[in-house]
């Protein structure tokens, strides 16, 4: 036994190295790099998870069992009674108008809030021709509150086609059956009138001083205003500045009473130039009294 451990002693067996290998070296020095690590802390994770789950929705089976579920939840959720709007209150509206909204509207109470697009249902009450803006929103108490804004009716303009209540836009408000209903507006006649009635409303304003004598405004070639007079008189205004024109009348007027005359046309369509044509009695009468005048030399 002696001799034996003499002998092993004499035949030491190598040390091992403890230091890694070259492989295990860059295995080690791989895995302390900030991505790898956060790749395999987050990214596998996320990455198994993913490709459980598309094995799970590779069945279309379990996809309907989940849309179907998700849908039946979302309607349950859409449908409390917290959600639900039972009645429509619309203010700023006359009846017939009221009835109109609620037409073109065509709402099945009661229905959940979230089936309600709002800004389509302004839209709607807003294309008609009473309605000048619209604003809905949803009260509490479920209550959709509908706040309207009607278009007021400024002149009346007839065409061939018959008579319509227009704004001080010009934008169509409404047919008209009768003058008659609205017998205070004023009149405009004539085709593209109601594209300038800013303008013909500018020259009712200042007809003030004729107290009421202008029977209506007549729109000719789609270019300038004639206005009418009672006693068939008519004043031509030009294209450009017809207001200004008009009050030059209207103060000429005041002065020597032009228009209390036998006048059956004032022209100013020349402003440089104006003209008046006298009635057909006046044009008689004077060459009458110019024939007693010729006769009595």
């Amino acid at each position: 036994m002696r001799s034996l451990i003499q002998s092993l002693r004499r035949h030491k067996l190598p040390k091992s190295d403890p230091a890694p290998s070259r492989l295990k070296y860059r295995i080690q020095r791989w895995m302390l790099t900030p991505g790898i690590r956060l790749g395999l802390r987050v990214g596998l994770p996320i990455c198994c998870l993913g490709a459980a789950l598309a094995i799970f929705l590779a069945s279309e089976e379990r996809r309907d069992v989940i849309v179907t579920s998700f849908n039946e939840l979302r309607t349950e959720f859409e449908n409390r009674p917290e959600f639900l709007v039972e009645v429509m209150a619309i203010d700023g509206a006359g009846a017939e108008l009221s009835d109109d909204i609620r037409e073109v509207m065509s709402i099945d109470f009661p229905v959940s809030s979230f089936d309600l697009e709002l800004p389509m249902l302004r839209d709607l009450i807003e294309g008609l021709d009473p309605v000048k803006s619209a604003k809905v929103r949803i009260r509490p108490g479920g209550i959709l509150q509908v706040d309207v804004v009607e278009r007021t009716p400024a002149v009346v303009w007839r065409t061939r086609d018959g008579l319509a209540l227009l704004d001080e836009t010009g934008a169509f408000v409404a047919e008209l059956g009768s003058r008659d209903l609205h017998p205070l507006l004023p009149l405009i006649v004539g085709t593209g009138a109601d594209a300038h009635v800013p303008e013909a409303l500018q020259l009712l304003a200042a007809s003030r001083p004729l107290d009421g004598r202008v029977r209506g405004l007549v729109r000719i070639g789609e270019r300038r205003w004639d206005v009418v007079l009672d006693r068939d008189q008519r004043i031509l205004l030009p294209t450009l500045e017809p207001v200004t024109a008009f009050e030059r009348v209207i103060a000429v007027s005041e002065v020597q009473e032009l228009l209390e005359r036998d006048v059956a046309i004032v022209d100013m369509r020349l402003s440089q130039r104006p003209t008046v044509r006298m009635t057909e009695n006046a044009v008689e009468n004077w060459w009458q009294i110019k024939e007693l005048n010729a006769g009595n030399r």
